[in-house]
């Protein structure tokens, strides 16, 4: 009796090791989702049009941009500051400029502080639904089409929030395989020319 005990044992304690490892992965898509749709931890929203209802009260919006370590691009907001009332569609602009002899490739991350804002910023169109490349040397201007709900105002966090800082932060990315062969391409034929 006592080994049947020890195999039912075993059994409920691998059972547990693999739910818990099947949570591990399931928590990083769930948060993710979490965060999108509740706005959590400064998490913008997006929208496929603008907002039908424009408020007479106005806010200020903050952009900031920055690099995780390594990346070498150079980056920053074209203007730090713009005002608009909510509900009305803003239109904001980062430079993002490649000063090496290679293609790079990079990933955006963001958010909005205050935090309790994240639910109310909405994301029309921006540069940070996709990867971006840039080439040797190249300078590119990125939009992002935004707006903020004036559902803000009935928000007892949000509604006091007389600023919102929306950050980007730009991460290296692998290139796509038809550009990393084309980088490996050129860079063979400047070894072959020297």
């Amino acid at each position: 009796m006592s080994q049947n005990k020890n195999s039912k044992l075993v059994v409920k304690l691998t059972s547990l090791v693999f739910f818990m490892l099947a949570m591990s992965f399931a928590a990083v898509p769930f948060y993710d989702w979490f965060c999108r749709v509740t706005g959590f931890a400064g998490v913008p929203q997006v929208a496929a049009e603008a907002s039908s209802e424009i408020l007479d009260q106005a806010i200020e919006v903050r952009f900031d941009g920055s690099l995780e370590a390594g990346m070498p691009w150079q980056f920053k907001p074209v203007a730090r500051t713009m005002q608009l009332k909510i509900g009305e569609t803003g239109l904001a602009f980062y430079e993002a400029h490649n000063p090496t002899d290679k293609a790079i490739a990079g990933t955006a991350s963001f958010n909005v502080f205050p935090y309790s804002t994240g639910a109310y910023f909405t994301k029309i169109d921006c540069f940070c639904f996709e990867m971006q490349v840039l080439q040797p040397g190249e300078t590119v201007m990125m939009p992002v089409t935004f707006y903020v709900d004036p559902e803000i105002i009935n928000d007892d966090d949000a509604k006091y929030a007389k600023t919102i800082t929306l950050s980007y932060t730009f991460h290296v990315t692998d290139l796509p395989e038809e550009q990393a062969s084309l980088a490996l391409d050129s860079e063979t034929d400047i070894k072959t020319l020297q």
